[in-house]
């Protein structure tokens, strides 16, 4: 049986494991197909990018999943109901993250189908660029709340019952809680706030470091002794 110590140490590692996966996706390996004029004329010209950026985006939403199971059994052990809340969430976190890289793998099939296209039937695929890309999009900012939920469940836990510093798990809270914020404001008609992302990479660097070096500490309750 894999220790608290131990388990915390792994999601240490799968955390900060996935911080640099979402940045490799959304700012290294996608940035040229995004950059002007825009994903339909860019993708067809790097497919190797896009096929990367999807099974990496997949990869790292799968991770959720190590999270969640790895840290089930140190969690159920305080709060069982707070540690099948943060499974579901995870759960659903990833599906999201699958539909996001379903939909990319999209941008760039219609991305090929441009370039293959008489200069007359252009207009039809200018037309399909926003659905395509609101489909992308759309799921994008429904995977990033729920990734924000499940930090906050996450960070909760750890708060809560003083698995790592305090001060830490509220910085992870009031992280996770801004980042939701932030990605929320389209579906109200406005842009994103970035500024309001970046305390959520700081706050995720500094929890998978503090578990790699102290792991998650042992739960107090001990089995009782046999009565004589």
């Amino acid at each position: 049986m894999t220790t608290a110590k131990a388990a915390g140490r792994i999601i240490g590692v799968i955390v900060l494991l996935q911080s640099v996966g979402s940045g490799l996706v959304n700012f290294v390996l996608m940035a040229p197909v995004f950059a002007a004029p825009g994903f339909l004329e860019n993708a067809a010209g790097h497919p190797q990018r896009v096929g990367l950026s999807a099974l990496l985006g997949l990869a790292t939403g799968m991770l959720w999943l190590g999270i969640a199971i790895t840290a089930f059994q140190v969690f159920r052990q305080r709060s069982h109901a707070m540690a099948l809340w943060f499974v579901a969430l995870a759960v659903i976190s990833a599906s999201l993250i699958a539909v996001e890289n379903i939909n990319v793998m999209s941008m760039l099939s219609l991305s090929e189908a441009y370039g293959k296209a008489n200069i007359a039937d252009r207009n039809l695929f200018q037309a399909l660029r926003g659905v395509v890309a609101s489909a992308r999009n759309w799921t994008h900012y429904m995977s990033l709340i729920v990734a924000g939920s499940t930090l906050v469940v996450l960070y909760g836990v750890l708060f809560r019952f003083a698995l790592v510093p305090r001060a830490l798990a509220a910085f992870g809270l009031a992280a996770a809680a801004l980042m939701i914020i932030a990605v929320a404001m389209p579906l109200f008609g406005h842009d994103i706030v970035f500024p309001l992302i970046m305390p959520l990479g700081l706050s995720q660097l500094m929890l998978a470091l503090w578990l790699i070096a102290k792991g998650l500490p042992a739960s107090e309750h001990q089995p009782s002794a046999p009565l004589p």
